[in-house]
């Protein structure tokens, strides 16, 4: 079927990403305040957010809750991004909802000559939808940033949440992690919760601004999880939460960072039972957060040969990715077959993956952002990684890099450095 919604909505990219709430305001106005309804969760930060997200959505849904979430980048479809109750949003109210939002779009532009962008438009519509359903709750993650993102127009959030700062989207949100911080700190609302997992100097910004606002912060930093196992499977953990032990807790996401992005998870779910806003059920919440799954974030694609997808996109994505491979396959010899974006700092991300990378296949995206292959491949080089190869094309460097795996020179194929680029072999 044409995706005729995701064609008409993506029109908007010419207007690129602005921040500010002034055109959400208009076009939440004319669909009557979506942005008013109860029950949500809002999440910010640089990585992690969308596994916290994830967390969160499948636990509410097994302890019998209705929910709905909002999130992106999509891998594949492009209806992931808004899905309800278990089921990606419907395409034929896709395309109702997509005619809604667009007629108010172009009475904004008329009226005010203001042009909403893409990611204003499709939060529009994941708002709309959520509010036609009357869920319990939502999840909402931010696009960028925090003060200015399009989803900041909410007022009355249950519970915020931060996951862990570092650098990306530098050119809007600020050249320091103090700078960055204070962007996603705009998403604090007075007098409503903070579950934090940021550190250091982020953490500092990030709690002046809730004392400020007179926000009750929890700080996932100082819960101690002890991980009983691990595996590229996932980890199975304990934790002391608001008094409360959460024993033998089991994720299917791997790398010790997701076990910290589940301990936030529990930390806003203690703080939704502290409001009497959900009952807890053991069991039912050991099922949730088991079946919590992201594509592409460890995702074991193949066993034969041994393919891992990881979307890993900035330093600290592919820091965590580097370390889980190290601690999980010490004796492999990994081929990182990789594609970056040009707005991102590619070598900084290269010189993560070397770390574990015996050597680099360097190809691209179909996104117009993406690095040429033989750009790529110089910053491999001068990053001190090992170029293989390279290839324009992904799905042709991933069968290049499966004939090198079959004849035994590498033990592990790692997919990483683009989202664009696993989508583009996954469709």
């Amino acid at each position: 079927m044409e995706r005729t919604a995701q064609n008409r909505i993506q029109k908007f990219l010419k207007f690129g990403s602005k921040l500010g709430l002034e055109r959400m305001e208009g076009l939440c106005e004319a669909l009557g305040h979506p942005e008013r309804m109860q029950g949500i969760v809002h999440v910010a930060g640089t990585n992690g957010k969308g596994s916290v997200c994830r967390y969160l959505y499948e636990t509410l849904l097994a302890l019998g809750y209705s929910a709905g979430i909002f999130t992106s980048p999509y891998v594949e479809d492009f209806r992931e991004r808004i899905e309800a109750n278990g089921e990606m949003i419907p395409e034929d109210i896709l395309e109702g909802l997509t005619d809604e939002v667009l007629g108010a779009a172009e009475i904004l532009t008329t009226e005010r000559d203001e042009t909403p962008t893409e990611f204003e438009i499709i939060t529009a519509i994941g708002l709309a939808y959520f509010a036609s359903l009357k869920l319990d709750f939502v999840i909402l993650e931010v696009g960028l940033g925090g003060r200015g993102d399009s989803t900041n127009i909410i007022e009355n959030p249950l519970c915020t949440v931060i996951t862990q700062i570092s650098f990306d989207h530098m050119d809007r949100l600020g050249n320091t992690l103090e700078e960055i911080a204070a962007e996603k700190a705009g998403i604090l609302k007075p007098g409503r919760p903070l579950v934090t997992g940021a550190a250091g100097e982020a953490a500092k910004v990030i709690a002046r601004r809730a004392y400020e606002l007179g926000v009750p912060l929890i700080d996932t930093s100082k819960i101690k999880a002890y991980i009983h196992e691990k595996s590229a499977e996932g980890s199975r953990f304990s934790a002391v939460i608001g008094g409360n032990r959460y024993d033998n807790i089991e994720i299917s996401m791997a790398g010790a960072h997701q076990v910290d992005n589940a301990v936030v998870a529990l930390c806003v779910l203690e703080q939704l039972r502290s409001q009497k806003q959900i009952a807890m059920d053991g069991e039912a919440l050991r099922r949730g957060m088991k079946k919590a799954r992201l594509p592409a974030r460890f995702q074991i694609f193949s066993r034969e040969p041994l393919i891992i997808f990881d979307g890993a996109h900035n330093s600290a994505g592919a820091r965590a990715l580097a370390d889980t491979l190290i601690e999980l396959y010490p004796a492999s010899r990994i081929l990182f077959v990789t594609a970056v974006l040009r707005d991102k700092e590619a070598e900084k991300i290269l010189r993560e993956f070397a770390r574990a990378a015996a050597g680099f296949a360097a190809t691209d995206s179909s996104s117009e952002r993406s690095l040429s292959a033989r750009e790529l491949a110089g910053k491999i080089r001068a990053a001190g990684g090992s170029l293989v190869f390279e290839t324009a094309g992904a799905r042709d460097a991933l069968e290049k890099a499966k004939a090198m795996a079959a004849a035994g020179d590498f033990d592990l194929i790692v997919c990483a450095g683009s989202l664009y680029m696993i989508g583009d072999i996954l469709k």
